[in-house]
């Protein structure tokens, strides 16, 4: 064979081969879309569920204040009138363990134009937790009475001291209600409804209306009090599959 004609088929086979890497490297890979895969339907819905129950347990938050020239005498009396409330307590068949002191607190006093101390107020509280809510009345009177001029009633508070079933049933009130709405939207767009993907949950109680508290001389007979309804409610949100 000529040695021209060799090298033109040499150069030709060259080209051919570069043409076929060419068409090689612009080749793409097939989309995800062609692969016949789709993201799964979804439903999320938000359910409410809501139990009322009675409360059991009045939690009492008071202090023994008084105001005397030195720290030490300021101090002893809000001592000695606390510890006599607590004593008082005790006897009226209030257990210990429900007895806590809360704070202890003494502050300068200053004269009129704010230039020099002329006492020291001292204050001693203690929250109570009252179990038999029927005498609830005669323990605030008792603190009143027992601790003088000196008492001052903070806050009472109304509890619940085991909701643990209140909570169930909230929950599943929660539960059943996004369920419900969940049904209604799959129906709507022709769906049925699947498995449940993710749930989340949040809770809230309400307490009942406290009464304000009131000056000493308006608690030297038994306090008209009323517990009232909690609520125990749940927010809960479900998100379920299509299909």
């Amino acid at each position: 064979m000529p040695l021209a004609l060799r090298a033109a088929i040499r150069l030709a086979i060259v080209a051919a081969t570069v043409v076929v890497g060419v068409a090689a490297c612009d080749a793409k890979p097939a989309s995800p879309a062609s692969s016949g895969t789709h993201a799964p339907r979804q439903v999320t819905v938000v359910g409410s569920g809501k139990v009322q129950g009675t409360p059991d347990t009045l939690t009492v938050s008071a202090s023994m204040e008084a105001t005397a020239p030195d720290i030490t005498a300021a101090l002893n009396q809000t001592s000695q009138r606390q510890q006599a409330v607590i004593t008082a307590l005790g006897g009226a068949g209030v257990d210990k363990k429900d007895i806590s002191t809360s704070q202890v607190s003494l502050q300068p006093q200053y004269n009129i134009d704010g230039s020099t101390i002329s006492g020291y107020r001292a204050s001693n509280s203690i929250e109570v937790k009252i179990r038999k809510i029927d005498t609830a009345s005669n323990i605030l009177s008792l603190i009143a009475n027992t601790g003088g001029e000196a008492t001052r009633i903070n806050s009472i508070n109304y509890s619940i001291e085991d909701d643990s079933q209140l909570v169930k049933d909230a929950r599943t009130r929660a539960f059943n209600d996004a369920k419900d709405r969940a049904d209604q939207y799959a129906q709507l767009s022709g769906l049925t409804l699947g498995k449940v993907i993710s749930i989340s949950e949040t809770t809230g109680a309400t307490p009942p209306p406290t009464p304000m508290p009131m000056p000493r001389a308006a608690m030297a007979e038994a306090v008209p009090l009323e517990p009232g309804q909690q609520t125990v409610g749940f927010s809960v949100t479900v998100v379920w599959e299509l299909t």
